[in-house]
């Protein structure tokens, strides 16, 4: 197909998007996505390091058994990102 322009993603109608803050940074999420998938889709891969030899982690295994994952939203820590559900407006720290 010559000429073609990227696809347009199919989304339920009525699906809600908002913002949330990720290190002073806005980025998109559409309801219902944990604010790894949104990081993720944003294209943030990674936001922690290990302990001792400071390779980069993200999401891991996206189901909250690893903890490689941990943010602090809105002035809580320790919590895993792929587990926890958007919300608008929420404020994400990953220092």
């Amino acid at each position: 197909m010559t000429g073609a322009s990227e696809p347009t993603p199919i989304r339920p109608p009525g699906t809600e998007h908002f913002r949330i803050g990720v290190d002073g940074r806005r980025i998109p999420v559409e309801a219902g996505q944990t604010v790894g998938a949104a990081m993720l889709a944003a294209g943030i891969r990674s936001w922690r390091t290990t302990r001792f030899a400071g390779k980069p982690r993200g999401l891991f295994c996206g189901i909250g058994v690893c903890f490689d994952c941990l943010v602090t939203v809105n002035g809580t820590p320790s919590l895993r990102a792929c587990l926890l559900a958007a919300r608008p407006d929420d404020e994400v720290s990953t220092t």
